[in-house]
């Protein structure tokens, strides 16, 4: 069974104009969703018929979602910051406490600013701030393949790299970028299994690992930031509230100067480094 509910930003969406299905078959898709433990049957249900053209593959989808995979990797979507966001199976589903990240970034970002987005999974966080901010000049690395073709689509207009964090990277970057963001895995290794099944089961286990700490990945990006950063740039990572004080450590032992930010509506917190 599922048990765990679907990101609200996916809930929340914009319904499309659903494919004509009796409402005898719509209570019955939501019959079968509330029984394998979506939490959100009724909402789930729109979005699949919404997403099925004719009666089969409404089952298909149907069929997906009961075995437990995530609502996005079936939909091909998810919705962050207001924008429809293409997410493969596989590939990290961006979350809602995400969005405080970006906003975070969106309030230091203007334009002409240089961006990079590592460990950038869908890219959502790059798309959400060219399109809040016009004229950045955005750069997105991941280290899965499959999320970098997903990138590739999601961030029109940036130009995403292939490869462990700094290493694909142009050299005519060095020393340039504005605003680096960050949501690098920070879940310590043992706890991985403690995760909902939707995330260990059907994400990459690269996009989730933190290591056996949790910091492993995050002491990586703070090792290698200098030397990207331009004079006055900013680091701004996603961790957990626990965790938020390590992080922050991590950072100023860089020598670099750090504030933690946190949002309650979404339980999330944002470390903000700088030079």
């Amino acid at each position: 069974m599922l048990v765990t509910p679907v990101l609200p930003s996916a809930v929340r969406s914009s319904f499309p104009e659903a494919a004509s299905f009796s409402p005898l078959a719509e209570a019955g898709v939501v019959a079968r969703l509330r029984a394998a433990g979506c939490v959100f049957a009724e909402d789930e249900a729109a979005l699949l018929i919404a997403a099925a053209p004719v009666p089969d593959e409404l089952e298909r989808l149907v069929a997906r979602r009961v075995a437990g995979q995530p609502l996005e990797h079936v939909l091909g979507w998810a919705e962050f910051c207001g924008l429809r966001i293409e997410v493969d199976p596989g590939v990290f589903v961006p979350r809602w406490r995400t969005e405080f990240l970006a906003g975070c970034a969106v309030a230091l970002a203007r334009p002409g600013a240089v961006v990079l987005d590592l460990c950038c999974g869908t890219g959502a966080l790059s798309a959400a701030l060219a399109e809040a901010v016009p004229g950045l000049d955005v750069h997105a690395a991941d280290i899965d393949p499959a999320a970098v073709a997903c990138a590739a689509r999601n961030v029109r207009g940036g130009r995403v790299y292939c490869g462990d964090l700094y290493e694909p990277l142009p050299s005519t970057l060095h020393g340039r970028v504005d605003i680096l963001v960050v949501n690098a895995p920070y879940v310590p290794t043992e706890a991985i299994s403690l995760l909902p099944p939707e995330a260990r089961l059907h994400e990459a286990r690269e996009a989730l690992d933190g290591g056996a700490d949790g910091y492993a990945v995050q002491r990586r990006v703070a090792a290698g930031a200098r030397a990207w950063l331009a004079s006055g740039g900013h680091v701004l990572i996603e961790t957990s509230q626990g965790q938020a004080p390590g992080t922050a450590e991590v950072f100023a032992s860089q020598g670099m100067t750090t504030e933690v930010l946190h949002c309650e509506e979404r339980d999330a917190t944002v470390v903000v480094a700088r030079m």
